[in-house]
């Protein structure tokens, strides 16, 4: 499908590929609660959407929720979408599965924080702004049997991910890898991240990879 994006909203890329790939996967009866955080144009949470899940999405960009709406009203599917930061809007409520493609690329001016166009990428000077909020807050919204789904590079500490997870009671692990090129955002800062050490020299590629993390009943 074509998605509507505009101008300053992330399009969907290899990590929303790789994360839907992974959502397909998940067994879930019609009108389980999905929350897709971060949701940019939609296109994760009209998937979910499509497969009869009654779905809430979340994003800080008041670009993103009108290109989200906008995606919803021409697929007539019936997404509900909210403003906001990360979970503020949905507290207290509770979800069988959560989405989530944030920003995780490490960035080298994080002192004055992402702006703009930016925020849909830069994550801080190790990547991780918004991935120990999300690994911290998730699991607190998810049902017993319920899925956090939440793709993410390798540069921004796999393992750190999951031993967040893991010690919140989840049973954790990585389910999607896939190496692509460096996009224009990494090469941009391809001899920062070789001097902190994040690439090595022989790195010419770029692994993301989605974990999947779930409540045990």
């Amino acid at each position: 499908m074509n998605f509507l994006v505009l101008p300053g909203v992330y399009a969907p890329q290899d990590d929303t590929e790789l994360l839907a790939s992974a959502l397909q996967e998940e067994a879930f009866p019609p009108r389980a609660r999905v929350l897709d955080v971060g949701t940019g144009s939609g296109a994760l949470a009209l998937a979910a959407a499509r497969r009869g899940a009654a779905v809430t999405a979340v994003d800080v960009s008041r670009r993103a929720v009108w290109t989200a709406r906008l995606n919803a009203w021409l697929t007539r599917l019936p997404v509900r979408i909210r403003r906001g930061n990360l979970f503020d809007p949905v507290q207290g409520q509770t979800y069988d599965l959560i989405l989530a493609n944030p920003p995780y690329v490490p960035a080298p001016n994080a002192r004055r924080g992402p702006r703009g166009r930016s925020r849909a990428w830069d994550a801080g000077h190790d990547g991780r702004l918004l991935l120990d909020r999300i690994c911290r807050d998730a699991p607190l919204l998810l049902r017993s049997g319920g899925v956090l789904l939440l793709v993410q590079s390798a540069l921004s500490d796999t393992e750190r991910s999951l031993q967040f997870l893991r010690e919140a009671g989840l049973k954790a692990a990585v389910v999607r890898r896939r190496r692509i090129a460096f996009g224009p955002v990494l090469r941009s800062r391809e001899g920062w991240l070789r001097r902190r050490g994040l690439l090595a020299a022989s790195d010419e590629r770029e692994e993301l990879v989605v974990i999947r993390a779930e409540r045990v009943p």
